[in-house]
């Protein structure tokens, strides 16, 4: 009687009430994703066409010269060119090294669980206590990188006081953080793996590097387009580890994006310029998530 009456036909003012409820439920995250998302990227854009207010003077509409101006502004081509190399290391790099660790950890031997925490406390620790570590191992004469050079008779390196050095010692800082964040995603991923997968690919005498690459790599594939997009993000919305470690210097070869547009509004009080910034950036995001999903998301293999 009970199985007879779920298949009846439901009638038209239920399905109303079941609409209005889902609407209903879902109204609460779409009102905060409304007010602190879709708002305030549409108040960037509207401030950006404004100059500044300064000296009494109210904000006037200028159209499209801040943008123009970035054009002409030598510290932000040199922030975004910093910006995109900055991406296009610390990305492969995290990603990778989150993919081998989690590999690598993916096994059950003793002392597993103590190894994985190793790998992810980086990604726990305050930026404040990250970047005081990392100023012990940089410091010029006394820092731990420099004492390893001296052991093989190599000079010492002044890592974030070198125009050429400052920016990859930053780099390296951000791999060292966000591997072991990434680690966690992949390592949930693969044990959702079928492990008779693994078994039928062992008796039928599969290697270790075929197996992966046929099997595990292509099932990874949401994963990994998940973590390339939170990867992008980050590399593009990096601040407080600059602010904390060399504040753009030195010549503001480590000025990147996010940093120039906090600078620029905070510093300086120029937030219709800032903002013009940030609708670069919002677009840089936006054009890097599409082109991301439009190459990987047809290789992506969902469960």
């Amino acid at each position: 009687m009970s199985t007879l009456y779920s298949l009846a036909p439901t009638a038209p003012g239920k399905t109303v009430s079941l609409q209005v409820y889902g609407y209903l439920l879902v109204l609460p995250a779409v009102g905060f994703l409304l007010l602190f998302t879709h708002y305030p990227a549409l108040a960037t854009l509207w401030q950006s066409v404004f100059s500044a207010a300064r000296n009494g003077h109210p904000a006037q509409f200028v159209g499209l010269d801040n943008y123009r101006a970035l054009l002409d502004d030598d510290t932000f081509l040199l922030s975004l060119r910093n910006n995109l190399l900055y991406a296009l290391i610390t990305i492969p790099l995290a990603v990778g090294l989150a993919l081998l660790m989690a590999l690598g950890v993916n096994r059950r031997v003793r002392g597993n669980a103590l190894i994985r925490s190793a790998f992810f406390i980086p990604s726990l620790l305050p930026m404040v206590a990250i970047a005081n570590l990392w100023l012990f191992f940089y410091t010029p004469q006394l820092g731990l990188l420099n004492k390893l050079l001296s052991i093989f008779s190599l000079p010492a390196v002044n890592w974030l006081g070198d125009p050429h050095t400052a920016l990859y010692s930053l780099m390296a800082v951000s791999v060292w953080r966000e591997a072991g964040f990434f680690m966690i995603f992949y390592l949930a991923a693969l044990q959702q793996i079928d492990p008779r997968l693994a078994e039928a690919a062992e008796i039928e005498g599969a290697s270790r590097h075929y197996f992966f690459r046929k099997i595990q790599w292509p099932l990874l594939m949401p994963t990994t387009l998940f973590i390339l997009i939170n990867a992008s993000m980050n590399a593009f919305r990096i601040v407080d580890q600059v602010i904390a470690m060399t504040n753009g210097g030195p010549d503001n070869s480590t000025s990147l994006l996010l940093f120039y547009i906090y600078r620029t509004a905070f510093s300086f009080w120029d937030l219709p310029y800032a903002s013009a910034m940030t609708t670069v950036l919002l677009v840089i995001l936006a054009s890097i998530a599409l082109v991301k999903f439009h190459l990987l998301d047809k290789r992506a293999h969902y469960q």
